[in-house]
């Protein structure tokens, strides 16, 4: 019994390394060309496998050490943590995207959405083309109504310039700007895989206000997981404050 036990510590810590390291590594694997997307993602589930195993055998070094009236073992306690926190991230990714709709483009005005310009031969090869897909305008009502177009009411210039402002802010990648037409077009970046989402801004005067649209779009995946609706709530807080 003590040496199952001791076993048991052991290999709770090694299955919860092991897939502490695995998750971790994924995204900055993908972004150093080491592999593909799809490599990594056939790897999400060995992350729970792991991550589950791990905390089997914590529970079960556990069980046994009280039995055998024994110490716990901090290493087992460590893969228990390290196993737990690795598997949530695939766990908790996959409740995102069956809770939100299969969709990846997310503009305020779903009947004539922003057009992107200078980014479009940027992205010309990428797995999701600049079209906007008219399926998804319900989609996106459904689940995101309060994106929507905004009346403001300041001038055009100076809602330019706070768009401007709040790109820089938000860390961006400030692609083009013109303020005649009425455009900013940007990108960011993802900091664990280093995904590219591409975002157009339009500006547009009316009268003594001024109406402000905003799309962002991801460059590949067929779900975002509410990525870019997150982003375009972010930025219109930050406008209307």
């Amino acid at each position: 019994m003590q040496s199952f036990t001791k076993y048991t510590g052991r290999l709770a810590f090694i299955f919860g390394l092991l897939a502490i390291v695995l998750i971790a590594s994924l995204g900055p694997g993908y972004k150093a060309g080491w592999w593909n997307f799809g490599f990594a993602f056939s790897k999400f589930p060995w992350v729970v496998y792991l991550g589950l195993g791990a905390t089997a055998l914590a529970i079960l070094h556990f069980v046994t050490s009280l039995i055998a009236k024994k110490r716990i073992a901090g290493m087992a306690l460590i893969g228990l943590l390290l196993g737990v926190s690795a598997a949530a991230v695939p766990i908790q990714m996959k409740r995102t995207a069956a809770s939100l709709p299969f969709i990846h483009d997310i503009t305020t005005d779903t009947a004539n959405p922003p057009e992107f310009v200078v980014i479009a031969p940027i992205r010309a090869d990428s797995p999701n083309p600049i079209t906007y897909n008219r399926e998804d305008a319900n989609l996106q009502i459904d689940a995101y109504p309060d994106i929507k177009t905004q009346i403001l009411n300041q001038s055009s210039d100076v809602v330019f310039a706070k768009a401007l402002e709040i790109v820089e802010a938000m860390g961006w990648e400030l692609v083009s700007q013109d303020q005649t037409a009425g455009r900013i077009e940007a990108t960011e970046t993802t900091s664990w895989f280093g995904f590219k989402d591409d975002i157009v801004i339009r500006i547009t005067r009316l009268n003594n206000k001024t109406s402000f649209d905003i799309r962002s779009k991801s460059r590949m995946g067929k779900s975002d997981l509410g990525a870019n609706a997150k982003r375009i709530r972010t930025f219109m807080k930050d406008l209307n404050n």
